[in-house]
């Protein structure tokens, strides 16, 4: 059900990573971009409601990230540091929306290329989906994030939030037993 979002690299490439794009080698951060864009996109479309200013949010973070560099702790993990750095400007950007009163395009908008009736369905979906996840405490959805949409390991996550691995997994459990419970009809109604 879960598909990684990153390529598979352990920590100590990443750090490479980091290490080489510090020194101004374009390909290590673009090596970096790469490994996070997947998930960039889907986090920060799920705090903005909308692609187009999530595809400029994951941008303007990848920018930000890129000047910010010389700036990351050496034996702290890129991911968990962008992600938070993503999450920050998104809030920010959330924040000056809501200054402006203005509104985002509705989700019920239909794909031109997709059929009245399936278009309307995929729109249920979204919306009792977002509901659902919106219902969790912060800290669960932040952990569904990561674990189920990023692909971080528990113990990530753990060191990520200052939480035990136990913690993680309690939370990752209660979240996911709310969303089945909160998506149990779409279920039985698409048995029936």
């Amino acid at each position: 059900m879960r598909e990684p979002t990153r390529e598979p690299a352990s920590d100590a490439d990443e750090s490479a990573l980091v290490v080489r794009a510090r020194r101004g080698d374009p390909a290590a951060f673009d090596a970096l971009v790469r490994r996070h864009l997947p998930g960039a996109l889907v986090a920060a479309e799920r705090l903005l409601g909308d692609r187009s200013d999530a595809e400029d949010l994951v941008q303007d973070a990848f920018l930000r990230a890129l000047d910010r560099l010389p700036l990351l702790d050496p034996g702290r993990p890129f991911g968990p540091w962008f992600f938070t750095l993503l999450r920050n400007l998104g809030i920010n950007q959330l924040r000056a929306r809501r200054v402006r009163h203005t509104e985002p395009e509705p989700l019920d908008a239909a794909s031109p290329d997709a059929l009245p009736d399936e278009a309307m369905i995929r729109t249920e979906v979204r919306e009792r989906f977002d509901a659902a996840l919106a219902a969790l405490t912060p800290r669960q959805r932040e952990i569904v994030m990561l674990f189920e949409v990023e692909g971080w390991k528990g113990a990530e996550i753990a060191k990520h939030l200052g939480l035990t691995p136990e913690n993680v997994r309690w939370h990752l459990h209660q979240a996911k037993k709310s969303l089945r419970t909160a998506l149990a009809p779409l279920m039985e109604e698409g048995n029936s």
